[in-house]
């Protein structure tokens, strides 16, 4: 309206005592209101939204790459039955450890053995390295369009293929299909989603200022893939750590070769086939993506020839992978996992909140990276909290998850594991902790590897579950007493971890409040800590013993890149010169000109630069006997 009343030729105010640039907006405005009949700001709007649909439908719509292909990929019975009939029994005690050259694999909740996976030797490692090296020239002059019509390519398979994905990752895990639902299927989905629609502008490059000196000149950041990546996964989550690394690493335009876990190989078998079809799909090279199976000694060579190393596991391990990279100085990204707070104010509903929590706690039997370990309660509610915990979990049914789809609590995948979580318990109790739940194997399942969901009250600081990862089905409260926040915080940050965090309360500005002061790479506010990883833009990763780097978002993406700085004339007809005053050989000036330069630049106040540019022509004038 403001404009309106300044439109030329339509009764307004006459343009005469505007400044120029209101003139010019004005004028611009009054032209687009009478001949196309809207606002300029309007018309600036529709412009811009068409650019980028144009741009949109050009590259994925009606471009070289605008269809998604259909990939059809064979699907063994094992893979896609829910039952097995006729499998023998693995028994772990006397034939782990076996064999150097073979990873036996089983399904964890009925012991069925699914064969054996041949191990991949260095020399085998060296040589997957060739081709990827090979493919990954070829990849990283992709197009933009080409690499969203392979992340749409693997959605799609994802979306018609669903029921044998999870199933797959059910009888490698052992967990419900629920649980690889939403921990595998869904999280993948928004990654691929995510990625697909934001992921190229945070590749394309990036402008920076030029700085007063470089003022002729425009700055960026360019973004170059860093070649082979290495990935080193753990077995928690067998269908999202291969596509995790594996989507940002495609589409950042690198290949990348994943060793997964020894105790998750067998599933690579169907998800190898599922990638290798989707590369063929779009006419990308088929050698972007490989797997090696096996222990250590795959494992070592990987990180010794791989350009960038992802690397989720344990501390320990960490640890050894990031001194054998320092060998080669290759950078590594760790994520070495956590003992996230979930904190539970005076003012919060412990029985609202009851499903969350035993949902936190359970989900994948507590098998995750991000998720709450320390429920730290506030004396007001903490008996409340205690009891509606516990009395749904006790309804929580348990057993084989593939043979019913009412079972809520499904195996446990790292045999070594179970033993642990009863040292943990055994520990707990042996310091005035209390049972409420669980507490052991189940008796129930003895061919299979189950611990009963569990949960201990009473826990205090001094007890090995307090300080050590547990990473399974023991939900652990601790008392906050006096209901103090202060309390509550330093419970919650005495740890050795960084990685999650979350704060519950009914003044969501409170819950907010305590979260800023978590030491965390990732806090939810009044919710559970895993929903971070539901948005992907997000970066992923702490600090502290659970690590650095980080995964997902722009930070994700950049993260398996080189930064290359660049910095060109503006125009061309621009040619560098150096001035006399500094120009070899010396005339004597260079001094008093750079400190004139200095001020003209740089200086607090007018007058200061007035001086500078005085003494810049003085220092800039022959000197006789000179050049």
């Amino acid at each position: 309206e403001a404009f309106a009343r300044h439109r030329p030729g339509e009764g307004g105010a006459p343009v005469k005592g505007m400044g120029v640039l209101t003139a010019i907006v004005s004028g611009v405005d009054g032209f687009t209101s009478r001949y196309l009949g809207c606002d300029a700001i309007v018309l600036a709007v529709l412009v811009y939204v068409a650019v980028r649909l144009f741009r949109w439908l050009g590259q994925d719509m009606i471009g070289a790459h605008s269809e998604t292909p259909k990939v059809v990929v064979e699907i063994a019975e094992e893979e896609r039955s829910r039952e097995l009939s006729g499998k023998r029994k693995f028994d772990y005690a006397s034939e782990w450890g076996k064999s150097r050259t073979s990873v036996p694999c089983w399904d964890p909740s009925t012991m069925d053995f699914l064969g054996d996976m041949p191990v991949t030797s260095p020399d085998d490692v060296t040589k997957m390295v060739a081709k990827a090296r090979a493919a990954q020239k070829k990849w990283a002059t992709s197009s933009f369009a080409q690499r969203r019509q392979l992340l749409r390519t693997i959605q799609r398979y994802i979306l018609e293929n669903s029921d044998a994905i999870a199933t797959v990752a059910c009888r490698e895990s052992g967990k419900t299909t629920i649980d690889a639902m939403v921990g595998e299927i869904t999280v993948t989905l928004e990654k691929l989603r995510w990625t697909t629609v934001f992921g190229e502008q945070y590749l394309l490059p990036e402008h920076r200022d030029s700085g007063l000196m470089n003022m002729h000149k425009t700055s960026r950041v360019e973004w170059v893939p860093v070649g082979v990546v290495g990935a080193i996964v753990p077995w928690n989550y067998p269908f999202h750590n291969v596509f995790n690394p594996t989507v940002a690493a495609l589409f950042s335009g690198n290949a990348i070769i994943i060793k997964v876990s020894e105790f998750a190989a067998w599933s690579t078998k169907y998800y190898g086939r599922i990638l290798q079809a989707c590369l063929a799909a779009v006419g990308a090279p088929t050698d972007l993506v490989q797997f090696a199976v096996g222990f250590s000694d795959t494992g070592s060579a990987l990180v010794a020839q791989a350009d960038k190393v992802i690397f989720v596991g344990s501390v320990g391990v960490g640890k050894k992978v990031m001194e054998a990279a320092s060998k080669t100085l290759t950078p590594v990204i760790l994520e070495l996992g956590g003992k996230d707070p979930f904190i539970v104010c005076d003012d919060a509903d412990p029985k609202a909140l009851a499903q969350l929590v035993v949902r936190g706690a359970y989900q994948n039997m507590g098998q995750n990276c991000a998720g709450p370990e320390r429920f730290i309660v506030y004396d007001k509610v903490y008996d409340t909290f205690c009891e509606s915990v516990s009395s749904l979990v006790k309804t929580m049914r348990q057993g084989p998850p593939l043979a019913d789809d009412f079972v809520d609590c499904g195996a446990c995948v790292h045999p070594p594991s179970l033993e642990n979580y009863q040292r943990f318990v055994d520990d707990a109790v042996s310091k005035g902790a209390r049972v409420l739940a669980g507490g052991k194997r189940n008796k129930e399942f003895p061919q299979g590897q189950f611990f009963e969901p569990t949960v201990l009250a009473d826990v205090t600081e001094d007890m090995l579950i307090a300080k050590e990862e547990t990473f399974g089905p023991i939900l652990s409260i601790f008392r906050v007493k006096n209901n103090s926040d202060e309390e509550a915080i330093r419970i919650a940050n005495n740890c050795s971890f960084a990685l999650s965090s979350c704060a519950h309360s009914g003044d969501q500005v409170r819950a907010a409040k305590i979260c800023a002061r978590l030491e965390a790479g990732m806090s939810s506010v009044n919710d559970v800590e895993g929903t971070t990883y539901l948005s992907q833009s997000l970066p992923f990763g702490g600090f502290k013993d659970s690590g650095f780097g980080r995964f997902a978002g722009p930070e994700g993406l950049r993260g398996l890149c080189h930064e290359r700085s660049i910095v060109q004339n503006r125009a061309a007809f621009l040619k560098p010169s150096i001035p006399r005053a500094i120009a070899y050989p010396a005339n004597g000036k260079g001094p008093a000109f750079c400190s004139a330069l200095n001020q003209v630049l740089y200086g607090c106040t007018i007058m200061s630069r007035l001086r500078g540019v005085v003494d810049i022509i003085s220092a800039s004038m022959p000197v006789a006997g000179k050049p």
